[in-house]
């Protein structure tokens, strides 16, 4: 399937310097795209941290490996290609991307991928600010699934989702193999090596944490508290240990991908509380409670579109919560450069009232938007923006429009 970060890439490398940062958690395709490169120009090399004989090749120098790509290269032609996947595994990879760019950005390509952060694994090491553009990689989402094409602007006109794409998703989660395959046994099979390499490979070759087994537990209760206030004292009592070593934890979780923050918006909104995030999972395929389940769809949505909007060029977006001191709550604010853009309230059914506090918060914070999304509601072609108050929209419209 065509991935919506495929012309982004091309776009890239035929028009900027800079190194391309491709990160993401494991298996959401970055690989692919990565080899995608290969039809873009007649030299490409492509080396795996993970893969010995790559490994052997990048501690030994990159040398003879530059000199061949550029004998592929002649005038006029598209500049060579180095692709990098799992480099930041290797100790002093920032300043040996540092040193390769500054030598060779006039007549080399280079594009590194990596399943963690790679803007947050400094390590004390030389800064590569304003040698890299970061692009993160999210699994499938419906957007995606139906229309893979980049628009110069953020909100698409509502498109209509098949009912059985929109459950497979929903059950088999975004990640391209198992969303594509809908195969029970393959799903399961997949979920248990992933698991496995999330907490025997990356947590170690990362992290240096020796208890992978009691972050494997904390990442089980995590599973549980979806959508829910992160309550760090109650889960390091349940884990028996310190609060500081469970926010040192599940910082390392975000760091590699299997959870997100998002933390309360608090400007213009009259008594509110600013406490702790609600806590997200990249895969909401594993999440059991429906209710949660559907919460962190949609969740993954929004990130996924604020991301892809951010690093496309198209502003500054950012995701939130809104609570006060009377407990009123809407589940997501959107954000344009830092204002109040989008409110988004989630229900399962669309029985469900409609959320006073979206107009009461909408009141406060000045949102041109604010409406209440139903998962269990059939799909209706209505674009959002046409809201004059909040209402009830299906959850298969609303993202739809997102990417």
């Amino acid at each position: 399937m065509e991935r919506v970060y495929t012309p982004i890439l091309q776009n890239h490398l035929e028009s900027h310097d800079q190194m391309i940062f491709l990160s993401g958690p494991r298996q959401s395709g970055k690989t692919t795209l990565t080899q995608e490169a290969k039809k873009w120009t007649n030299a490409f090399q492509y080396l795996n941290w993970d893969i010995l004989e790559d490994r052997e090749q990048i501690v030994g120098g990159l040398r003879e490996i530059l000199k061949e790509l550029e004998a592929k290269t002649g005038l006029g032609m598209p500049k060579p290609i180095l692709a990098l996947d799992e480099i930041h595994k290797f100790k002093n990879w920032k300043n040996f991307l540092k040193g390769i760019f500054d030598k060779y950005k006039n007549d080399l390509n280079l594009l590194v991928t990596g399943s963690a952060r790679l803007n947050i694994y400094k390590k004390g090491q030389d800064s590569l600010m304003g040698r890299y553009f970061l692009y993160r990689v999210h699994p499938f989402s419906i957007a995606e699934v139906l229309t893979p094409t980049v628009e110069d602007y953020d909100i698409r006109p509502p498109k209509k989702c098949d009912p059985s794409t929109m459950e497979a998703l929903f059950e088999f989660g975004g990640f391209p193999e198992p969303f594509i395959k809908q195969d029970m046994k393959f799903f399961k099979k997949w979920q248990i090596l992933r698991r496995q390499q999330l907490f025997r490979e990356d947590v170690k070759d990362l992290s240096k944490v020796y208890e992978s087994d009691l972050m494997e537990v904390l990442s089980s209760l995590l599973k549980h508290q979806a959508g829910q206030l992160l309550n760090y004292s109650n889960l390091a009592n349940k884990i028996r240990v310190s609060d500081v070593t469970i926010r040192k934890w599940i910082s390392i979780l975000e760091n590699l991908f299997y959870c997100f923050k998002v933390k309360p918006w608090h400007k213009n909104v009259a008594r509110s509380l600013i406490k702790e995030p609600k806590i997200y999972l990249w895969d909401w395929s594993t999440i059991e409670d429906r209710g949660s389940k559907i919460e962190n769809f949609v969740a993954s949505h929004l990130l996924k579109a604020i991301n892809f909007w951010t690093d496309t060029g198209l502003g500054d977006y950012g995701l939130f919560y809104l609570r006060d001191t009377q407990k009123r709550e809407v589940d997501f604010l959107i954000t344009k450069e830092n204002k109040p853009w989008i409110l988004v309230e989630v229900k399962s059914s669309p029985k469900d009232s409609l959320s006073p506090n979206l107009k009461i918060f909408q009141e406060q914070i000045k949102a041109p938007y604010a409406f209440q999304i139903a998962f269990d509601m059939d799909y209706i072609d209505y674009d959002f923006r046409d809201l004059k108050d909040p209402k009830i929209l299906p959850v298969s419209t609303f993202l739809s429009q997102l990417i």
